[in-house]
């Protein structure tokens, strides 16, 4: 009896074990069967994914590979974002298989050209031929401004102009980012004056290859809103050794009385390793400088106007003095002639005022010859020490 159940569970065990791989394989050979084999086969294969993976990658054909210096090339585009803003340049010491080498400073910049992608990722547009900065080979070179990052060359020879081997490819040494990037700085007093605001790149970088990367030159770009950034070449003077790190420290200045958002990138070896923002403050003083201006410059023209006025107005005969005084009218008093007082007369005397419980007639003050009534010399009631005489 207990063989017997042992031997059950062993089957069962078996069972659990070997009925779903037979049932995992059985589908593959039993779903299609003999007849739509080989129709199944031929529709299945690799050429589904390819229209895929084509679409996808944008890519640039040229009406013509070779044009001179005045002529014109017709540049299509197809499997870009819809919507997107481009740029066309035609740049030198470039191919498709390493890129831009000296970044957009080896492309003719002044003759460039903005295009928008349609709703189907596709662009046709015209781009006159100029001469790049560096000899050829050169490409025409196509990136987007806005958006994710993408770009694509299509080979293209300027004729007339002068070619030169590519420079060696450093090969073995790699630099990737391993920190955040960092501004370091702050801006002064004459910053806030318009003076150039500056910072510097701060950030920590490897040698991920096998060979030291010595001197590396780096490619700093300065981007502002949505425009397309403007690459400056740095070099650090050092070496970072395989399997090493270093940190790397990069000066970045801006334009005079720059404000507004703008963005650091850093490029090395035709990649963009890291980029960070960067909000600039409205240079102020300059705002208050023009203030003042429009305010003091007015104000001395006033006087200075008032002074030549005050100046040439012809002068009166009365004088300095007697000229202000005609300017302020209530101030004029009539000044009458005062008379000597040896000719005046009794009657040109003031009449004493008369207070008003007395009459004309009964003043008390009214004497002999206008004199009052108190004792005088000359009375008969005059006293002196000796008595009465």
């Amino acid at each position: 009896m207990g063989g017997g159940i042992r031997a059950a569970a062993v089957g069962a065990v078996l069972a659990l074990v070997l009925v779903p791989a037979v049932t995992a394989a059985a589908p593959a050979v039993a779903a299609i069967p003999a007849s739509e084999g080989a129709q199944a086969s031929a529709a299945v294969p690799v050429s589904a994914g390819a229209p895929a993976s084509a679409e996808g990658r944008p890519s640039v054909t040229l009406s013509k590979s070779e044009a001179g210096t005045g002529g014109s090339v017709v540049v299509t585009g197809r499997g870009w974002r819809p919507g997107t803003l481009l740029m066309m340049l035609i740049c030198g010491q470039s191919v498709p298989s390493r890129g831009v080498i000296g970044g957009t400073n080896s492309c003719a910049n002044a003759d460039g050209r903005a295009v928008t992608t349609d709703e189907q990722g596709g662009f046709s547009k015209k781009l006159p031929v100029a001469e790049p900065p560096e000899p050829c080979p050169c490409v025409v070179h196509v990136a987007t401004v806005t958006g994710e990052k993408a770009e694509a060359d299509a080979i293209f020879m300027v004729a007339g102009h002068a070619v030169e081997p590519l420079p060696k490819k450093e090969g073995g040494g790699r630099i990737a980012v391993l920190t955040d990037t960092r501004l370091d700085g702050s801006s002064g007093l004459l910053t806030w004056f318009g003076s150039p605001p500056s910072r510097t790149l701060v950030l920590t970088v490897g040698n991920v290859g096998t060979a030291p990367v010595k001197d590396p030159v780096f490619q700093v770009g300065t981007a502002h809103g949505v425009f397309a950034p403007q690459w400056e070449e740095q070099q650090w003077r050092g070496t970072v050794a395989p399997g090493r790190k270093a940190q790397i420290r990069i000066p970045v200045e801006l334009s005079a009385g720059a404000h507004g958002d703008y963005t650091i990138s850093l490029k090395y070896g035709g990649k963009v390793l890291a980029e960070q923002p960067w909000g600039v403050g409205r240079p102020w003083g300059v705002t208050l400088f023009w203030i003042l201006l429009c305010v003091v410059v007015p104000a001395a023209v006033f006087r200075i106007g008032m002074a030549v006025v005050d100046r040439v107005r012809p002068r009166r005969s009365t004088g300095r003095a007697g000229r202000h005084r005609a300017l302020w009218p209530a101030a004029r008093t009539l000044r009458l002639p005062r008379a000597d007082p040896a000719s005046r007369t009794p009657a040109d005397a003031p009449a004493s005022p008369l207070l008003p419980w007395f009459t004309p007639d009964g003043d008390p003050g009214a004497g002999v010859h206008g004199r009052l009534s108190a004792p005088h010399e000359n009375g008969p009631t005059t006293q002196t020490r000796k008595g009465h005489t």
